[in-house]
């Protein structure tokens, strides 16, 4: 990695940005366009009708920041988009067992809600961190 400290920030900033997009969809669904919020049965329409949405966002901001690291560096290689990709790709991964797995919150998910019931959009969600920095080379040269 030619900046890993740089590539840091720009990823947990995506992550942040990511995250609150989906959230804020989440209550825009559930308060502006009344649709039933989560309750003892699950996630709720409100959620629900977002996940479509999931992997839009994530292709979409981590194109946008994989663009932000990848035209920062001197001269961006493919071998560095595809690097960059599989760390946040990775990282996502990672973090996301912890974050929506096994820190228990108002809007975590069992491993079966998230890993099974929640396809075929988490896949591509990972699929779509990985090629944004990727998708953002190309869009550099």
């Amino acid at each position: 990695m030619e900046n890993i400290g740089t590539s840091m920030l720009w990823f947990w900033i995506c992550y942040i940005a990511v995250t609150l997009v989906g959230i804020l969809h989440t209550v825009f669904n559930i308060y502006v366009l009344k649709m039933k919020p989560m309750d003892s049965e699950g996630m709720g329409e409100g959620y629900e009708k977002t996940k479509p949405w999931h992997p839009l966002y994530n292709i979409v901001l981590f194109t946008l920041f994989g663009y932000l690291y990848m035209n920062g560096l001197p001269a961006p290689t493919l071998k560095e988009a595809i690097v960059t990709g599989l760390l946040w790709a990775g990282i996502c991964i990672v973090f996301d067992v912890f974050g929506w797995v096994l820190i228990k919150h108002p809007w975590s998910l069992t491993f079966k809600e998230f890993y099974v019931d929640y396809q075929p959009w988490i896949s591509l969600i990972y699929i779509a961190i990985f090629l944004g920095p990727v998708i953002a080379f190309f869009l550099c040269r």
